[in-house]
Parts: C-alpha cells; sequence; structure tokens
C-alpha cells in the first residue's frame, strides 16, 4: 500500500473581507507531533484570535481529528479536513490562524474561506510518496557487493548504509514481493556464497 505525504512544510496566506488567514502545512508521525505543531504555531501568533487545526495520520488516513478553536461550530476544523482528505494527504497537519479585520464573514463564508486557505496550501505542497518495505541485509564477499549494489539500484530499489567486517553487509529495502527475487540475485551473482536476511518491514519515503 502507498500514500502520499509532503516532503516539506508550506506556508501559504489569503485575505478575505480584512480576515487574515495564515496557513502553517507541516508532515508529521503521530498525533503528539500534530499537536506540537499547532501549539508552535499558536505560540508564533500570540495576538491572533483563531488557530484553527486538523490533521490526518496513517497510510490508511484513519486518524482524523479537527479543532473550531472558537469559530462558529462546523467552520473551520472540518472544512479544513475536507481538503486535506480531498487532497489525498496523510500524515500532515494544518494549522489555520485568522487575525480579524473587523467584518463578519458569516458561516458559509467562514468555511469558505477555512477551506481554501488549505487547499491553497496542499496545491503548493511539495508531495512525498511512501509505501511499506521490507529492509534486507544481504552479506557477500568484497568482489561481489558492487555487483549486487548496482544490480539494486538499476532495478530502483532504495540501498542503505553498508557495513564492513570480513564481509560487506548491505541493506537494501524492496517491496515484500521482491524479497524473493533480490534473494535469487545475489545467490546468482555470489555463486550461492551470499547470505540473505529479511529484517523489519516499515513505510519509507520513495525516491
Amino acid at each position: 500500500m502507498e500514500y502520499e505525504t509532503i516532503a516539506a512544510p508550506v506556508d501559504a496566506e489569503q485575505e478575505i473581507s480584512r480576515s487574515r488567514f495564515l496557513v502553517r502545512l507541516e508532515r508529521v508521525e503521530d498525533e503528539h507531533a500534530a499537536r506540537a505543531v499547532i501549539a508552535r504555531v499558536r505560540a508564533e501568533h500570540p495576538r491572533a484570535r483563531h488557530h484553527c487545526s486538523a490533521f490526518v495520520l496513517g497510510p490508511d488516513g484513519r486518524v482524523q481529528r479537527s479543532n473550531d478553536d472558537g469559530e462558529p461550530s462546523g467552520t473551520a476544523g472540518a472544512p479544513m479536513l475536507d481538503a486535506l482528505v480531498s487532497a489525498g494527504l496523510s500524515d500532515v497537519v494544518a494549522v489555520v490562524t485568522r487575525y480579524f479585520g473587523g467584518v463578519l464573514l458569516g458561516a458559509g463564508g467562514l468555511t469558505r474561506a477555512y477551506r481554501s486557505s488549505v487547499a491553497i496550501a496542499t496545491q503548493r505542497a511539495r508531495r512525498q510518496r511512501r509505501a511499506m518495505r521490507r529492509s534486507v541485509t544481504v552479506s557477500c564477499a568484497y568482489d561481489i557487493a558492487p555487483q549486487i549494489e548496482a544490480e539494486a539500484r538499476r532495478r530502483g530499489w532504495a540501498v542503505g548504509a553498508a557495513e564492513y567486517t570480513d564481509r560487506v553487509l548491505q541493506r537494501i529495502s524492496v517491496a515484500e514481493e521482491e524479497v524473493a527475487v533480490l534473494a535469487s540475485l545475489a545467490a546468482e551473482l555470489s555463486a550461492g556464497a551470499a547470505a540473505v536476511e529479511a529484517g523489519a518491514a516499515e513505510y519509507v519515503d520513495l525516491r
């Protein structure tokens, strides 16, 4: 299973009827990190009246939270969350700081403003795909290691750091269905002398 998050934080701003809507979009790993971003943005803008937020977490986007932070119920957090979900992003938090401009926007106006503010940020974001990969360690002779690494890179596998002892321990991340392919490749290039050990599976950024 693959999903998309953002590669770097995004800041955006728009002004509607003299109210300023400042958006911060950041990648986060869990709910604690999301709430830390919200707290940090709040501290950065102590004079602002509202710091509304929404975040989506997990490969399937199962964890979803939103907060209106004093705006009329349902006019801020929910539309912000909808913008994140519609953009197909997860592991991301959005905080919209509002500086009130003296003109009441009404429920409909607020809903449109908060949703469009987050939508602007998601459109500007550089996306990062993530997928489940299993870490595999290939233990082989020094003369075989470069061949295995070159073939791994040619196939688009993620090659990690190597450890050098009396043999080379090369770490390579592959999709579950490619573990057997890697094992077969290592055996072929080393005439059966290489040892392959499959480790833990986790979500990683794809290049």
